[in-house]
């Protein structure tokens, strides 16, 4: 596996154990990242997307698609900058930041191991 494909199958499995997190485990999760506890379904529903992501993303990295590492690259960014701006509008603490910074790491690796192949 080269190194873009392994970025994607590293942050695939990251998405592997937030999305079985919130699926199966939601309030734990939210208590760890300092948010109130919900009983609502949309977080287990926010899991299954997260696990469809995981998977889109092991595949991508077995197949080496290269254009979809590219794409992961500018999207993981504006998730870090939405995470950031909802923080700064008061709307969560500042620990959205750190979950946006894996994937601002994320996309930083995919985006070097993209230039480093060419």
């Amino acid at each position: 596996m080269n190194k873009t494909s392994t970025s994607l199958a590293v942050f695939g499995a990251y998405l592997i154990g937030m999305g079985a997190g919130l699926v199966f485990v939601p309030n734990t999760l939210l208590g760890m990242l300092n948010m109130p506890p919900t009983n609502e379904i949309w977080i287990h529903v926010l899991g299954v997307v997260a696990l469809v992501l995981a998977y889109y993303y092991i595949l991508a990295a077995r197949a080496n698609l290269r254009v979809f590492a590219s794409w992961t690259v500018q999207a993981r960014i504006v998730v870090f900058l939405f995470f950031t701006g909802f923080v700064l509008a008061g709307w969560v603490g500042p620990i959205l930041i750190a979950l946006g910074a894996v994937d601002l790491i994320g996309a930083l690796w995919t985006g070097w191991a993209l230039r480093k192949e060419n």
